[in-house]
């Protein structure tokens, strides 16, 4: 299976943002902190150019701690601030204020010397589908603006959202990129609900998922799914799981359709705990 999603209205968002560029104080890149690297678009790196930059790490409450840490420690070394957030609870949500505002000192103190009142920071936010900025948005502005929803592509325009008197944000729809070089990345989006599901055959998502799960996160499923031993086979483990969980077909024949959309439910629903499907 190959993956790939570029609707018409995610290359006239990329053309957009970049006209809007030259309001910008702040560019807030949202990313997903169970896929960092995956769910970054290397087109962002193209458009944004020379703004200051705030990584957010969102879902991060979803996301193994321990590797969250590292992720951290690495987009750190490549010179970005970087918060690691939860939208949907609000955790860390705090922060981000201040953290632009540190970004954005060296323009406000330029406006201030020659004079200018002070004005509120704009902050354009920008991310791939369905990794939290409707949510995010919300949370910031204490009232529901963004329209939200667990499946991506539902912002379809931008828009200009006051937070508080300090900081305006510039919402924008999420943006995949044209092509995946890596099928790797495409997967691993899929996985977190990046793709619209579709698209997809679950079943090929569901055995790349549990290919990493039995190598990374073998006492995860051992114990989500009751089972003793974890089979050297992904297929194996796939109809392991089938049978233990019901999803079966008249003769016992495992249903295998089912068994891919229970699987994948309950990995992106925090059943198997929290997650993180790549390291840096």
């Amino acid at each position: 299976m190959t993956i790939q999603w570029f609707p018409g209205h995610m290359a006239k968002a990329r053309r957009e943002v970049t006209e809007k560029l030259k309001l910008i104080d702040v560019v807030i890149e949202l990313v997903d902190a169970r896929v960092p690297l995956s769910s970054r678009n290397p087109m962002i790196d193209e458009i944004v150019t020379n703004k200051p930059r705030l990584i957010l790490l969102n879902k991060a409450d979803m996301a193994d701690p321990a590797l969250t840490e590292k992720w951290v420690s690495y987009f750190e070394g490549k010179q970005f601030k970087v918060l690691s957030i939860d939208s949907q609870s609000g955790r860390g949500v705090e922060k981000i204020s201040a953290a632009s505002k540190e970004l954005a000192s060296a323009l406000l103190d330029k406006l201030k010397a020659k004079g200018m009142k002070p004005r509120a920071i704009r902050c354009l936010i920008l991310g791939i589908p369905n990794v939290g900025k409707s949510t995010l948005i919300n949370r910031l502005a204490k009232k529901k603006i963004a329209q939200t929803g667990d499946r991506p592509g539902i912002t379809k325009k931008q828009q200009w959202i006051k937070v508080g008197k300090d900081m305006e944000l510039l919402d924008t729809p999420g943006i995949l990129w044209p092509k995946f070089e890596d099928q790797t990345i495409g997967f691993r989006l899929a996985v977190t609900g990046a793709i619209k599901d579709e698209i997809l055959d679950f079943q090929d998502v569901a055995v790349f998922a549990l290919r990493y799960l039995k190598d990374v996160y073998p006492e995860r499923l051992k114990e989500r799914y009751k089972l003793t031993d974890i089979p050297d086979d992904v297929i194996e483990l796939f109809d392991e799981i089938g049978r233990k969980r019901g999803c079966l077909l008249s003769g016992g024949y495992i249903d295998y359709d089912k068994a891919a959309e229970l699987i994948l439910r309950e990995l992106r629903s925090g059943k198997l705990g929290r997650l993180t499907f790549e390291q840096p």
